[in-house]
Formats: C-alpha cells, sequence, structure tokens
C-alpha cells in the first residue's frame, strides 16, 4: 500500500540557450601519435627474442643414433665417415649418405672402438666443439635483463598516456576547463529556486563588477556551498553560474583529488588554485566535495586515512591563503552535509550555506513543462494535477517521469502523451513494473481486495487523512496491490491528528483482514514495517507519547541520502531504559491505531464489502467510488458519521 509519497521537492530544467557571442577559441591540444606506435617496443623485444633463439640452437645434422646402435652399424660395415670432437660427440656419415650423430660415453674404453673403426676402414677425424658465436652467447646472457628493461619501459609509456604526460603529470589537477565561450546555460533555463539563485547571482555579480562592492566596503563571499537530496539540480545551478558569470570556470569532482600515490592529492589540489590564480577571476566548481572534505579522524581514529587528510588540509590552506581581490570563487556540491569537516564550512571559506531541496507543486508544474519541450502532448495533460500527483519528486525524477510516458506513447503504437500514460508512468516509477503474468488465486485475490479496501475506507473516514486518488489490486513489481493518496496541498508541518490518522490507515488494510477474515496474512508486513517506523519517530523524535515526555533524539544533521550512522546506531544517547520505554510506547500507538481501525471498518462492514466485490471485479478504481460506497451505506441507513471531515471517536 501507498498511504504517502516523498516529500516535496525543487528541481532545474536542462535546456539551454545559446549565448552571446565569445573569444576566439584557442588552437587544439597537438594530437597523440599513432596508435600502432604503442606496439613497437613489443615487437622489437619479440624479434630480438627470436633472432637469440635461432642463433643458439645449432641445427640437428642427420638422425640421432644410440651408442649401441653406431657400434652394431659399425660392426657390420654401414659407416663411411665420422667426425669427433673433444667432448665425444660425433657426426658421422653412412656408406648410403645419410648423416647421423651420436655421442661417446666418457666412462667407456674407448680402444676398441678406435680399433674397429679402422679395422672397418672408416675414416676418422677430429674438431673442437663450439657453443655458438660469442654475440650469441653474450645475448643469451643479458636477454633476461633486456626483457626487465624493455617491460618497464612498456609499462611507464602507457602510464604516460593514462596519466596524461607520465609521473610529472599524476599531480596535476584534472580539472576540465570551461572558458568564457563555451556556457550556454542561463539562469533563466533554471525552473523556480528563486531564493537559490538569487544567492548565486551575487556571486556572478560580484565576478563582474567587484568595485560596487569595493565602494560599500564588502568583500565577496570565498565560498559557497550546494546541499541538498540527489537529483535536484546543484551541479546545473553551477553551470548557470558558468554561463552567467563570463569568466574561466574549473570543474572538478572530489575524487579526482585522490590516488593510489601518497600526495597526490594535495599536490593536484596546489595546481587546481594555481590554474585558477592564472585565469583569474575565475570559479572553482568541486563536486560531490564530501568525497575529499569527509572529517578528518581524531583522538578515537588512530591511523586513519592520512592521504585524504592531507588532501583536506591542503583545500583548507589554499581558500585562507588565496587573496579575495583576485576574484577567486569555490562552489562546491554534496548530498552529504553531515560528513563534511567543520573546519571546511566555517565562515572565511564556505562562507555561504545554500540548501537545494525538493521542489514544491508549483516549481513541479514548471519543472514539468520543461521538460515537455519539443514532445506531444494531448489536450487533456494538465501538468497542476501531475505535479499534485507527485510529491517528493525531484527534478530528475520528474524527467524521468516525462521519459517514461513518451516511452509508453511509443509502445502503445502512438505519439502523444496523455494523461493516462503519464499516470502509468508514475506508478511505473512508484511500484515497478505491471505484472501481468503474475496470476492472483481466486482466494488471493479477493484478500488483496479487502486488504486494500480496508486502506481506502479508512483513509476516507479519518478526518485528518489525504483524499484517496486511485485504488487498485493489479500487482506491480513487490506490491499485489496499491492505494494511492494525494495531499490536498503541500504540507510542511504534521500535527500529532494527521500522524495518528497516518497510522490508523495504515493498518487499515490488516484491520479489513481481521473484520473479514478473522486473522492476518504476510500481505501487511510492509504496512506493519512502515508503521512501526513513524510510531517510534513520533515517540523518540516528537515528543508525542505522554509516558516519555518532551524529549527528542533525532539525529540533528540532514541526511538527504537516508539511513543510520554506524556511530548513531552504537552509541545511542539515550539508555536501555528508554529504549525499553520508547519499544512499549511504539507498540502502544500501534495497538490503538489497529483497533480504531478495526472499529471503523466493523462500523461500515457494508461498504467494505460492495468496495471489495468492486475491486474483485473491476481491478481498479478512483478515490470517488470510494465515496459513493460510503453514501450508499449511509442511505441505507448505516453508520451516520462517514463524510470525510467530520471527528470520528476513537475506540
Amino acid at each position: 500500500m501507498i498511504t504517502s509519497v516523498r516529500l516535496s521537492g525543487r528541481h532545474l530544467s536542462r535546456s539551454a540557450k545559446p549565448g552571446p557571442p565569445r573569444e576566439a577559441p584557442k588552437p587544439p591540444a597537438p594530437s597523440p601519435g599513432p596508435s600502432w606506435s604503442r606496439w613497437l617496443l613489443p615487437i622489437a623485444t619479440l624479434v630480438l627474442l627470436i633472432v637469440v633463439l635461432i642463433r643458439t640452437s645449432a641445427p640437428q645434422e642427420g638422425a640421432s643414433l644410440s651408442y649401441s646402435e653406431f657400434v652394431g652399424k659399425v660392426g657390420v660395415g654401414q659407416v663411411k665417415t665420422v667426425d669427433i670432437d673433444d667432448k665425444g660427440a660425433i657426426k658421422g656419415t653412412l656408406k648410403d649418405g645419410k648423416k647421423f650423430t651420436t655421442r661417446i660415453p666418457t666412462a667407456l674404453d674407448n680402444s676398441r672402438l678406435e680399433q674397429q673403426l679402422q679395422s672397418k676402414n672408416v675414416k676418422i677425424t677430429a674438431s673442437r666443439s663450439s657453443n655458438g658465436s660469442p654475440l650469441g652467447t653474450l645475448l643469451v646472457l643479458l636477454l633476461p635483463l633486456l626483457l626487465i628493461v624493455a617491460l618497464f619501459m612498456w609499462t611507464g609509456r602507457q602510464a604516460a598516456r593514462t596519466l596524461g604526460g607520465g609521473l610529472s603529470a599524476i599531480g596535476r589537477a584534472r580539472a576540465k576547463i570551461i572558458e568564457t565561450e563555451r556556457p550556454t546555460t542561463r539562469f533563466e533555463d533554471v525552473a523556480g529556486y528563486g531564493g537559490v539563485k538569487q544567492e548565486i547571482s551575487e556571486i556572478v555579480d560580484f565576478l563582474r563588477s567587484p568595485e560596487r562592492y569595493a565602494v560599500a566596503g564588502a568583500k565577496g563571499p570565498r565560498g559557497v556551498i550546494m546541499v541538498g537530496p540527489p537529483g535536484t539540480g546543484k551541479t546545473l545551478i553551477a553551470r548557470a553560474v558558468a554561463g552567467e558569470a563570463e569568466v574561466p570556470f574549473l570543474s572538478v569532482t572530489g575524487s579526482a583529488f585522490v590516488e593510489m600515490f601518497v600526495g597526490v592529492g594535495a599536490s593536484r589540489v596546489r595546481d587546481l588554485f594555481a590554474e585558477a590564480r592564472k585565469r583569474a577571476p575565475s570559479i572553482i566548481f568541486i563536486d560531490e566535495i564530501d568525497a575529499v572534505g569527509s572529517r578528518r579522524g581524531g583522538a578515537a581514529r588512530l591511523g586513519g586515512n592520512d592521504e585524504r587528510e592531507q588532501t583536506l588540509n591542503q583545500l583548507l590552506a589554499e581558500m585562507d591563503g588565496f587573496d579575495q581581490a583576485s576574484g577567486i570563487v569555490v562552489l562546491a556540491a554534496t548530498n552529504r552535509p553531515e560528513a563534511l569537516d567543520p573546519a571546511l564550512l566555517r565562515p572565511g571559506r564556505f562562507d555561504r550555506h545554500v540548501t537545494v531541496p525538493l521542489p514544491n507543486q508549483t516549481e513541479r508544474a514548471a519543472i514539468l513543462a520543461v521538460h515537455a519541450r519539443g514532445k506531444n502532448l494531448a489536450p487533456d495533460v494538465d501538468w497542476d494535477t501531475v505535479a499534485r500527483a507527485t510529491p517528493g519528486f525531484s527534478g530528475a525524477d520528474l524527467a524521468n517521469l516525462v521519459n517514461e510516458a513518451a516511452i509508453n506513447a511509443v509502445r502503445a503504437g502512438g505519439a502523444v502523451i496523455d494523461a493516462q500514460g503519464l499516470g502509468d508512468a508514475r506508478d511505473r516509477l512508484l511500484l515497478g513494473r505491471r505484472e501481468s503474468t503474475n496470476a492472483l488465486l481466486p482466494e488471493e485475490r479477493r484478500s488483496v481486495a479487502v486488504h486494500e479496501s480496508g486502506h481506502a475506507l479508512t483513509a476516507a473516514l479519518c478526518e485528518h487523512a489525504d483524499p484517496v486518488a486511485k485504488v487498485t489490486i493489479l500487482p506491480s513489481g513487490p506490491s499485489l496491490g496499491a492505494t494511492e493518496q494525494l495531499p490536498e496541498a503541500e504540507r510542511h508541518l504534521y500535527s500529532e491528528g494527521y500522524l495518528t490518522d497516518l497510522l490508523t490507515v495504515r493498518l487499515g488494510g490488516r484491520a479489513a483482514e481481521l473484520v473479514v477474515f478473522g486473522e492476518g496474512s504476510t500481505g501487511a508486513a510492509d504496512d506493519l514495517a512502515g508503521a512501526t517506523q513513524l510510531a517510534a519517530r513520533m515517540v523518540r523524535e516528537f515528543g508525542l507519547s505522554p509516558t516519555l515526555g518532551p524529549i527528542g533524539y533525532g539525529s540533528g544533521a540532514p541526511r538527504y541520502l537516508g539511513g543510520e550512522s554506524t556511530e548513531e546506531t552504537l552509541h545511542r544517547p539515550y539508555s536501555e531504559q528508554t529504549q525499553r520505554i520508547v519499544d512499549e510506547e511504539t507498540a502502544r500507538l500501534l495497538r490503538q491505531a489497529e483497533e480504531r481501525a478495526v472499529a471503523l471498518l466493523r462500523d461500515h462492514r457494508e461498504a467494505l464489502d460492495t468496495l471489495a466485490g468492486l475491486l474483485a471485479t473491476r481491478e481498479t478504481v478512483d478515490g470517488a467510488v470510494v465515496l459513493d460506497v460510503l453514501q450508499q451505506q449511509q442511505r441505507s441507513g448505516g453508520h451516520h458519521n462517514t463524510a470525510k471531515g467530520k471527528p470520528t471517536p476513537s475506540p
């Protein structure tokens, strides 16, 4: 079940408009040599090895005979000539013209062999053995050394091409320098975010007209860091700054400072700021700065990553060291502000912290309109309605939504995006792919229909719950059904009544199973997990427990990537006794919510059975059907407290 989607947020458009004419571009860098040149050294080494093997391997002359065979052939008079060297090797010729080789055993008495050769009139000659030419012998001795040297030379050249200049270029900053003629994105291409653009535009104005600030004695900011959830467009804002400032823009990621060599990160930081000084006034943009700016290890973390800490120390020193009059401003972006070192965030380094939140409803409508440019839209598409149905979507999510709707249109054989296609794309992103082959058993289909009817009816009966938009029992992804609720307006604060109703709606599906079947099922597992998490936060963070009192144990720092740190898990700021109270109060809230849901559905059992039957037949109904079912029960003499907005007493 889906009782609420993600919270609110913001985004920026990706369209670009051509900027004013710029200066002539610099000549391109000389192209590297041909690709075949890299193979010259390995081929030369291979040829050298072949030559050495050929020169050192002596060709074998004739068949090789054993000593016994040789003596036998001498005895029968088949041997014509023999040539014996000083090491006992024999080369000879038989009377039929064939050549042979053999060796005399040095441990035997060879005087009889000599007499036998003379008696058979065999021509005997003597020679001196040869181990090959001196050059070949020298090559054999030096071959291993030559191969090692060749391997080092080849590896060095490959590393030079990879690092862009060899070992001397390892410490150079890999910054992408965007000169004034290249940026095309402007602030007008960014949808929404008026406050963020105002903060950033002051930096642009300072770089363009520093004398205006000098008259008032004001100093421009050294750095601005943008924090926010992923997909909200922090990098796009930086591109817009590059387009508006008309100054050189040096872009680099935090991970580019970290290499396997010690001291490389600090060297690259120095090189980056040196390049910025040469091009001043200029802007340095460090994306994902948490990769290099994470908290340094203290006394409790001896033996930390010294290379990363040295890189961070150098970054801090550079931001303190450059003169503000030089016109260098550092922009940074991260979605993990809780991981950054406090020394990096203090005034004088990053003077301004700009939060880029998720877009609100008005901004989502503007973002959707931007991403729909160039696409064929049906007349029934209303971006305000789509924006209301997508709370918590980031700019990247909205772009994906429009693209998914376009893909659905093509899959259906058309090229026009309509409202139904956008709704299907939204369900696809939230719930997963529709499983047309995942057929439910008849009893499972009935159980899912009752479960989702319980969610829908409790949502319609609770005073503070969001209105029901759609109820379906079609399997999508891991979900067998869904009850979608759309908020009437953007919420920034959540009252205790709203949270209590939300718990009741979450447990409405399990309550319907208890009312109809007398037992629960595994279909409520996800509902129970979400309700338990919400109830625990109500007790532990929101101070909504009378037993525990007005005490909150929140995490403090925003976590845009979610999750809980290991340190907070191992070292909780409260005792085991407090944890026991938290568990008891969480269970109490859940029991009360379930009892309330069961009581509401028992009072409206007729509407529950009717809505479950409609779902089993139609598979999908909208929120108006849920209200009609409740009104039918009211007209037939059912429970009188069915209209939403009227308080329903809790049992």
